[in-house]
């Protein structure tokens, strides 16, 4: 449990932290991909087309792993992960940290209920304009939900961890409500 004196400086960042764009609009194809992945501490190849035959999957960018921020949010997403996968919705987070790092990330913040994939040369994170502006081999903080036809249908840049859980949620259901 996080006490308020440990929150204080991620909050600051938050409240200072200079705002993003991302170039993916809803109606956008969303680029596909193939990259390493782990889950419950085991690699594998995550295929986004594969993906996107099963529901539509959640891709949320984040900038580092074990980073305070990054892991309250790997939290977050853990526990909505069933009501995603209610929804047929498939939950994967991408950092340029390596696959060794997330194979450890992928059990002990992710809880074993999603897969985070490693994107090491930051292609995908660019693909998806995804950089965080102060250095672009990181990614920002950025959600988005993409429908079975490979468009985009939710975009969130925001430096809130846990709204990027509650807004894709929101998203994901009224996407299934169609």
């Amino acid at each position: 449990m996080l006490k308020i004196h440990q929150l204080a400086p991620w909050l600051l960042a938050v409240l200072l932290a200079p705002a993003a764009q991302a170039a993916l609009k809803v109606g956008d194809i969303a680029p596909v991909f193939k990259t390493p992945a782990a889950v419950a501490g085991k690699a594998f190849d995550f295929d986004m087309s594969a993906a996107l035959k099963k529901g539509p999957v959640v891709l949320y960018f984040f900038p580092k792993a074990f980073t305070e921020g990054c892991t309250l949010e790997a939290h977050a997403f853990a526990e909505a992960t069933p009501q995603f996968a209610a929804m047929k919705a498939t939950v994967v987070g991408m950092s340029h940290d390596d696959i060794d790092t997330l194979k450890r990330f992928s059990t002990e913040a992710c809880r074993d209920q999603f897969a985070v994939a490693s994107d090491p040369q930051a292609a995908t994170i660019k693909a998806y304009d995804a950089a965080a502006a102060a250095n672009p081999a990181r990614a920002d903080r950025i959600s988005y939900v993409v429908g079975q036809d490979g468009k985009v249908k939710f975009a969130l840049v925001s430096s809130d961890p846990l709204a990027h859980v509650e807004q894709t949620r929101a998203a994901v259901k009224q996407l299934m409500a169609r």
